[in-house]
C-alpha cells in the first residue's frame, strides 16, 4: 500500500496573529512557520500504518512557495519515504489544492490519501471533501481512530452526538482530527538523513490545474477586545446588575 500525505505550511500556532495594516490579510513577514498541526497528525498517522506492516510507502505533498520545502523536509524526518512539492506563488484556495491534489493522486496511485481535517490558517475544512468529490472516493472525515482492513478502512469518528464509527472500502480519502495520535518529535540523526530523501518539485502551471481564486476576501480585522469585568460586593448587586444592567435574568 502507498499512503499519500497533504501538509500545509501555516504560521506557527504558538504565534501571535497581527493583521496587516491595510487590513488585507495576516502579516506573514518574519513569522515562524510550521506544520499544520492537523497535518502532523497525518502524517503520523501514515507513518505508524507503515511500522504496523500495512504500507510500504509514504510519500508527502505539500502545495504553495518554494519555503514549503522545509514543511516537507520536516515529514521525512519523522518517517516519509519522499516528498513532492506543487510549486506556486499564487495563493491557493481549497478548490485549486483539492485540484491539484487529484493531480498528484491520478499520478502517484496510493490507496490511502490522508490530510488534517482543517488548517489553522483559514479553518475552511474543505479539502478533504472536495478532493475526495473530485476523486469519486468515499470519505471518512474527522478521524478519531483508523483500522485498516483487508480492502477496507473502519473509522472513527467524532460527531455532535458522541463518537461513530463507518466503514470505507479501499481507495478512500481519511481528514484526521486531534485525537487521532499525538505526533512524534523528530530526531537530530533523522533531520540529517531527511537532506539525502527524494523531494521532487513540480510547477503548478506543470500541471494544466486552473488555480484561479473563486473568493476575494475584503476585509480582515482583529476581534473587538473584551471589556475589563468588575467585582461586586455581594450576592444582591451581582443580581442587581445581572437584571439591571446585563438584562439576562
Amino acid at each position: 500500500m502507498k499512503i499519500l500525505v497533504a501538509v500545509k505550511r501555516v504560521v506557527d500556532y504558538n504565534v501571535k496573529i497581527r493583521v496587516k495594516a491595510d487590513e488585507t490579510g495576516v502579516d506573514t513577514a518574519n513569522v515562524k512557520m510550521s506544520m499544520n498541526p492537523f497535518d502532523e497528525i497525518a502524517v503520523e498517522e501514515a507513518i505508524r500504518i507503515k511500522e504496523a506492516g500495512k504500507a510500504e510507502e509514504v510519500v508527502v505533498v505539500s502545495l504553495g512557495v518554494a519555503q514549503c520545502q522545509e514543511t516537507i523536509r520536516y515529514a521525512l524526518a519523522l518517517g516519509a519515504d519522499r516528498g513532492i512539492l506543487v510549486q506556486t506563488d499564487d495563493a491557493l484556495q481549497p478548490l485549486a489544492v483539492a485540484k491539484l491534489l487529484k493531480f498528484i493522486v491520478d499520478r502517484e496511485t496510493p490507496e490511502l490519501v490522508i490530510l488534517g481535517k482543517q488548517a489553522i490558517d483559514d479553518d475552511s475544512n474543505q479539502t478533504g471533501q472536495m478532493l475526495a468529490a473530485l476523486l469519486e472516493w468515499p470519505q471518512a472525515t474527522f478521524a478519531s481512530k483508523v483500522e485498516l482492513g483487508d480492502g477496507d478502512a473502519r473509522v472513527t469518528r467524532e460527531i455532535d452526538g458522541g463518537l461513530e464509527t463507518i466503514k470505507v472500502g479501499l481507495p478512500a480519502v481519511i481528514t484526521t482530527d486531534l485525537r487521532l495520535n499525538e505526533p512524534r518529535y523528530a530526531k537530530l540523526p533523522n533531520i540529517m538523513k531527511a537532506k539525502k530523501k527524494p523531494l521532487e518539485v513540480v510547477p503548478a502551471a506543470d500541471t494544466g490545474v486552473d488555480i484561479t481564486a473563486r473568493l476575494v476576501t475584503l476585509k480582515v480585522t482583529e476581534p473587538p477586545q473584551r471589556e475589563a469585568g468588575i467585582k461586586v460586593a455581594s450576592v444582591m448587586e451581582l443580581l442587581d446588575k445581572l437584571r439591571n444592567e446585563a438584562k439576562v435574568i
